[in-house]
Parts: C-alpha cells; structure tokens; sequence
C-alpha cells in the first residue's frame, strides 16, 4: 500500500504565491509519472500537470506560465510551484501518483487533497 499526504495549502492574495508538496510512502518500487489535479466549487476534477520519471513535463493552458511542477525521487516528493496567483485558482488541488507497489502491483494513487483559497 502506498499513502500520499500534500501540505502547502492555504489563503492567499491574488498576485500571490504558494507551494504545494506531495511526499508518497509505503511500499513502492518504482514511482512512474505524478501529477496534480484541482476541483473548483461547482465543478469536475481537472487535469493541471504532470511529470514523468524523466522530467518531462505538461501542463494545461491556463497555468502554463505560471505554474511549475517539480520532483524529489530521492524523497518520493512532487511539489507545485503556483505564482501570480488568480481567483479562479480557487479549488481543492489532488496529488496523483503512478505507482508499482511491492505488494499490489502497478496501480494509480491519490492523495486526500488540500485547499488552495485566492481571494482579496
């Protein structure tokens, strides 16, 4: 079984920053591609970026400049950079993982979420 805690969240300014970490544990061999993923009040979970084993990386429009997605394998940790911050970054932000499990083969994990608030 592999758990995934994020921290980082909070209320910021727009024209703020913040940045989010997610730090997996458990019994992993190998973490593939991680990624971050936001649901606003109202609407469907979305997509906000990714990062493969090798750096490469992607990321949705509307964040492409202002966001960056980094990775710590030695500490089994992926972090958010989120800068020039705008209300409708609003949301709750998801950690996902690719995982191939000691015990439970290649699965895809998620963490609980934490909330990013941007409001003046």
């Amino acid at each position: 079984q592999v758990q995934l805690v994020e921290s980082g969240g909070g209320l910021v300014q727009p024209g703020g920053s913040l940045r989010l970490s997610c730090a997996a544990s458990g019994s992993i061999i190998r973490i593939y591609t991680m990624g971050w993923y936001r649901q606003a009040p109202g609407k469907q979970r979305e997509l906000v970026t990714t990062i493969t084993s090798s750096g490469n990386t992607n990321y949705v429009d509307p964040v492409k400049r202002r966001f960056t997605i980094s990775r710590d394998n030695a500490k089994n940790t992926v972090y958010l950079q989120m800068n020039s911050l705008e209300p409708e970054d609003t949301a709750v932000y998801f950690c996902y993982a690719q995982v191939h499990d000691q015990r439970a083969g290649l699965r895809g994990y998620w963490g609980q979420g934490t909330q990013v608030t941007v409001s003046s």
